[in-house]
């Protein structure tokens, strides 16, 4: 890989047009890198493999990165590995990879390396469970190739930004085993009622992005035909899953479920005042003029998560405000809610109470011109805020004059800043339950000696009612002793210092089981033992008793 220096010449303009309005090009100041594209087949050989080269070396000399490309698995050894911020599987199928240059790749993921899968690469090593959680989801089945809509979920990652919301295209769709959803975020799905074939239902995932041990996934399954190659809209996919891949741009991949939209095209709901204006096209709302505030007035929020995706052009500011009370006055709203800052130097802060921690903050933050997601999560008088699923702020209020327990939200219009997608998802109560977290065997999850010590082991264990048994439900997290449940190499569960990380965040998957966001596995007691001090792991979440927990 090559070292973190910034480039000081600008680079080429990007080549690409993006499909439909308001896409973005490839940041100019991308710090080159290196990319290996792998396209060995053990069976099905696509003819578009030549194309697929042929378009990522383009947009590897318009933006920034060499390629390298190869159907030599004997590439895949630590030391060669290293020479790349990327991988692009294109258009693999069957078993490309001896077990040594698995175990290489995973390293390489585990180290921080970036993985694209495009279409077939979905088709590929089925007997090897880390690639299988890398990828996202297995093949299943296509019918035969034909046009389909497309439908953009998610506008604020690189490779779906510049995307319309809904597209026809002609393709191969393709069904999958299962569906990637609780382990990825979804940045777009297929409409099966406008082709033949589908066989997922309602949720036909057909791109998505995740964090995995370490690393990056981004995966298409898109591609089949060699005319894809050319389109705009696809190219411009490739490229930002390779930017994301190579960490050249920021994303929130943490997966997303239960979120109801307050604004995705429409503004129902919403009420403008003070000064300024915001038009409303395509499915993005775009600030001018002001200040003034766009209020969701239908309804009043108490604890939540709210999340919405927002640009800057430059050095324009505005912000988002939370726990105002009813009225029409944005001045009043800013003086009874809280502020949270976009752009203007200070994004992730809350405006006149608490600055951003600055670390993360740029570490997560796209530059102006590129998409950005919040993620403010309430809870009583807590305020978490997350930019591109990293955590910049934990703030809790104690000005007796506001209140975060109860209010509306709203977008402030000073400059041309603009939005998308603003959904919301209530979390039914404004103080985190507190409690057990049992096994199905009745055990208690414990931190081994009553320790809060980071690194701490988290254990089976008989219940004694100790604190050292006691875990708060906080958002995605469990929480004892001031401390969360967290992942460490090699799998092991253990006690860490609160950092919003991927590893650090839980959801409830199927049959009691508790998934782990970075990883995609699953909560286990170690080889299936009831014993007291079992080590509790991460595995592949297979449905056993071991992996059934009782949450508070």
């Amino acid at each position: 890989m090559r070292p973190l220096t910034r480039v000081l010449a600008a680079a080429a303009a990007a080549l690409i047009a993006f499909a439909g309005v308001g896409g973005t090009p490839a940041s100019a100041a991308d710090i080159p890198y290196d990319v290996l594209v792998f396209s060995k087949t053990a069976g099905f050989r696509h003819d578009a493999i030549p194309a697929g080269i042929q378009l990522i070396r383009d947009l590897g000399a318009a933006n920034s990165f060499s390629v390298t490309a190869t159907e030599d698995a004997g590439q895949f050894t630590a030391s060669n590995l290293a020479q790349f911020e990327a991988v692009v599987f294109l258009n693999t199928t069957g078993d490309v990879l001896n077990p040594t240059q698995q175990t290489a790749f995973e390293n390489y993921i585990r180290a921080g390396g970036g993985y694209v899968g495009v279409h077939a690469a979905s088709d590929t090593e089925y007997d090897w469970p880390f690639y299988g959680e890398l990828v996202g989801a297995y093949f299943a089945s296509h019918p035969a190739i034909q046009a389909a809509t497309v439908r953009t979920e998610n506008r604020a990652h690189a490779a779906t930004a510049g995307l319309a919301p809904a597209a026809t295209r002609t393709d191969e769709w393709y069904n999958f085993r299962s569906n990637p959803r609780s382990t990825a975020r979804v940045l777009s799905t297929l409409d099966e009622s406008t082709y033949s074939g589908g066989s997922m239902g309602g949720d036909h995932p057909h791109t998505w992005c995740k964090s995995y041990q370490g690393g990056r996934s981004f995966y298409t399954g898109a591609g089949h035909t060699q005319a894809s190659y050319t389109e705009a809209g696809f190219r411009a996919l490739i490229l930002g899953g390779i930017r994301y891949a190579a960490n050249r741009t920021k994303a929130d991949c943490r997966p997303e479920t239960g979120y109801t939209a307050l604004y995705n095209g429409s503004t129902t709901g919403w009420s403008q005042s003070g000064a300024g204006s915001f038009s409303n096209s395509n499915a993005t709302l775009t600030a001018s003029g002001g200040p003034g505030l766009l209020s969701y007035s239908a309804k009043e929020f108490r604890s939540y998560s709210l999340k919405l995706d927002w640009m800057t052009p430059g050095t324009d500011d505005s912000g988002v405000l939370i726990g105002f009370p009813a009225g029409s006055d944005p001045n009043a709203a800013a003086a009874n809610g809280h502020e949270v800052q976009i752009g203007g130097g200070t994004t992730g802060a809350v405006t006149g109470f608490q600055p951003a921690d600055t670390a993360a903050r740029d570490a997560a933050l796209n530059p102006p011109g590129e998409w950005n997601t919040y993620e403010l999560l309430v809870e009583g008088e807590r305020l978490q805020v997350f930019l591109n699923g990293v955590r910049v702020n934990d703030f809790t209020n104690t000005d007796p004059a506001r209140s975060l327990t109860s209010g509306y939200l709203g977008l402030q219009n000073n400059g041309a800043v603009s939005f998308r997608h603003v959904r919301v998802k209530e979390l039914g109560g404004t103080t985190p339950r507190a409690g057990r977290i049992t096994s199905s065997t009745g055990k208690c999850v414990d931190v081994a000696g009553n320790s809060s010590a980071d690194s701490t082991k988290i254990q089976l264990w008989s219940c004694t009612g100790g604190a050292n048994q006691q875990w708060t439900v906080n958002g995605s997290t469990l929480r004892s002793l001031g401390k969360c449940m967290s992942t460490a190499s090699g799998g092991q569960v253990q006690l860490s210092a609160c950092t919003g990380a991927a590893t650090q965040n839980w959801t409830a998957g199927a049959n009691g089981s508790l998934v782990n966001a970075a990883s995609g596995r699953c909560l286990d007691a170690n080889g299936g033992s009831t014993a007291d001090g079992t080590q509790l792991i991460i595995w592949s979440c297979h449905g056993g008793t071991n992996q059934r927990w009782v949450l508070p």
